[in-house]
């Protein structure tokens, strides 16, 4: 599993560059079909390669992982791939590379993969825009999804907050800031307005959180910027809370005379409420106890995933079933070595109960 993981991780593959992930789909292809005899169907959606497996007419359970990370090329350069006692540590380990190399042991763990399917995609951590679909053809009709993004410190994922992404640009008029800023209109003030506005939106109490993110305006320092750009990231508990945010930030007006300003919804994934994942969080719970790996706890998290989409759906989904480690996104992202093959094991347990109770 190590030696696996190792190939993965090396092989890089940051979302900004269909190229590099479409190398390491290769890659990620020569493991699945050593262990599972069979290649993957390679599936290019707007320049970007996905792989799905299919074991059967009618897949009955969805395996889902992503092989992109946020790590940009030549990070390997200052921050290798190394084993040091029980971890595992490179950039993309926990999020999620292990957990692709877990997922295709526990499916070699089983004698009969009929009713199986499994897709890995390389643009889930910018919102999976060219493989949003691909998800929702692949899930139609299934009676599971598992997803094998990594564990919450071991804890499974029950359920996860909707995630939406907003553009706002900004028009105003350039003039001389020394000489007559007063024909001028402030694109800077005016972002300064609306990130108040925005930020108002937020509802801590109820787990709502509305922030502005990346600011960019003006072309120089002497001169009243005429455009700006604001991103916005919004993270909500409910579909009250996905409609309420949508309402208002679509709405948003200028408060500065002269300014204008257009607001886009860039990527939305709906809550994955504890709702969905009840039936196969108790269904883990067993299989979990059953093989001694103790008891094993749910939690819920901030951070969307392609689950979010399966839910939406109604397939119950099952988040968080990847790799035991932390540090995802961060400097020193590690995986437990020694926890892989239990929580491969895991799945293979969990997988075999769900087809049995067909």
């Amino acid at each position: 599993m190590v030696e696996a993981s190792a190939s993965l991780i090396e092989a890089e593959s940051p979302s900004s560059d269909p190229a590099a992930t479409a190398r390491c789909a290769e890659v990620a292809d020569d493991i699945g079909s050593g262990l599972l005899g069979r290649r993957a169907e390679s599936i290019v959606v707007n320049g970007r390669t996905h792989l799905r497996w299919c074991f059967g007419a009618k897949p009955h359970v969805l395996l889902i992982g992503h092989l992109d990370t946020v790590w940009p090329l030549g990070t390997l350069s200052r921050s290798p791939f190394v084993v040091d006692d029980d971890k595992a540590i490179g950039p993309g380990s926990f999020d999620m590379k292990c957990g692709v190399v877990q997922l295709f042991f526990a499916l070699s763990a089983l004698d009969d993969l009929e009713g199986v399917a499994v897709l890995l995609t390389t643009d889930e951590e910018i919102g999976s825009p060219s493989s949003r679909e691909l998800i929702r053809e692949t899930a139609d009709g299934a009676g599971a999804a598992l997803v094998l993004e990594p564990s919450a410190g071991g804890a499974l994922k029950t359920a996860r907050k909707g995630v939406s992404a907003y553009l706002m640009e900004v028009r105003g008029r350039a003039a001389h800031a020394g000489l007559e800023p007063e024909k001028g209109i402030n694109a800077t003030l005016e972002l300064a307005h609306q990130v108040l506005a925005i930020e108002a939106l937020s509802r801590p109490g109820v787990g709502t959180t509305v922030t502005p993110t990346v600011i960019e305006a003006g072309s120089s320092s002497n001169s009243v910027p005429a455009e700006g750009r604001l991103f916005v990231d919004a993270r909500v508990p409910t579909v009250q809370e996905e409609r309420r945010v949508d309402e208002a930030m679509l709405g948003l007006r200028p408060a500065v005379d002269g300014a204008s300003l257009k607001v886009e919804r860039t990527a939305s994934s709906p809550p994955l409420p504890e709702s969905a994942s009840a039936e196969l969080f108790v269904l883990a719970q067993k299989v979990g106890a059953e093989l001694g790996l103790g008891t094993l706890e749910g939690v819920s998290v901030g951070g969307g995933s392609d689950g979010n989409i399966t839910a939406d759906m109604g397939v119950p989904t099952l988040d968080g079933l990847g790799a035991v480690g932390d540090g995802a996104h961060a400097e020193g992202e590690h995986v437990i070595i020694s926890k892989m093959p239990e929580r491969a094991a895991l799945v293979a347990g969990l997988i075999q109960e769900i087809l049995l109770a067909r």
